[in-house]
């Protein structure tokens, strides 16, 4: 199981709580708002915006928090303008990093995300430094309750999906972006649930982790996923099933 996945999955159990519930959702929010305000309020007319709506409707985010970030992005109620910033860094034992940012003030965010990363082990990178072993792309998450596998697998090849495989007792399809849109809206048109969704950056080759790092970098990704201007956090770490086990009470 890659690291993209099992940092997902533990996000995803870890979003149950009111706390990070609240956290996520003025995230969404920010990413609507912003992609509303490059491209126009009308999610038809706007991939990026239609995009963000769905990663937001799939964590649950309530449709009047959906349209209020649309309205502040497209000028109908005053909002904030943010700047999207990414940021290259390095974790305990080499892992690499990429650090997509919202921030309505560069120098304080930068700022903490480099204590943040020194408290735990890490340090920015420069530019350049880890993204050539990242690509961009589409992941969608389908609960493999309650479907079989060839359904899936056929609704998502013919939309255009590249991979699918078993992941933790979920389906994890892998897209280029510009098909990702299709190939949730094929999904949704056979009738198969989707539990998470989001364009992000998958490595092209993983760290194994033992133990020891792999606690490191489950805390340094839990410190930088709580931070409110920090969108998504992408890392080429790989952690053996066994010791994930011993780990998730934890995590």
């Amino acid at each position: 199981m890659s690291g993209h996945s099992k940092w997902a999955s533990i996000k995803h159990k870890k979003a149950a709580t009111d706390a990070k519930r609240g956290k996520m959702f003025n995230k969404h929010a920010k990413l609507i708002e912003t992609d509303a305000r490059a491209g126009g309020g009308d999610s038809n007319m706007n991939p990026r915006l239609r995009t963000a709506v769905q990663a937001a409707r799939d964590a649950n985010m309530p449709n009047d928090k959906i349209e209020k970030a649309v309205a502040k992005g497209s000028g109908q109620i005053k909002g904030v303008v943010y700047e999207e910033i990414m940021y290259e860094a390095y974790g305990s034992a080499g892992v690499a990093m990429i650090i997509q940012v919202l921030t309505d003030n560069k120098n304080r965010t930068v700022g903490e995300i480099r204590n943040m990363l020194q408290k735990h082990g890490g340090h920015l990178g420069e530019s350049g430094s880890v993204a050539w072993n990242f690509s961009q792309k589409g992941i969608i998450t389908v609960p493999s309750e309650g479907n079989e596998e060839d359904s899936v697998m056929e609704a998502v090849l013919e939309a255009g999906a590249e991979d699918l495989n078993a992941e933790d007792g979920d389906f994890e399809v892998t897209t280029d972006p510009k098909n990702f849109m299709a190939v949730r809206d094929a999904l949704t048109a056979a009738g198969i649930d989707v539990s998470r969704s989001e364009v992000t950056w998958i490595p092209g080759t993983t760290v194994e982790l033992d133990e020891n790092d792999a606690r490191k970098i489950l805390k340094l990704m839990d410190v930088l996923d709580d931070h409110d201007d920090i969108q998504n956090v992408s890392a080429n770490f790989d952690i053996p099933d066994e010791v994930l086990e011993r780990l998730k009470e934890e995590v």
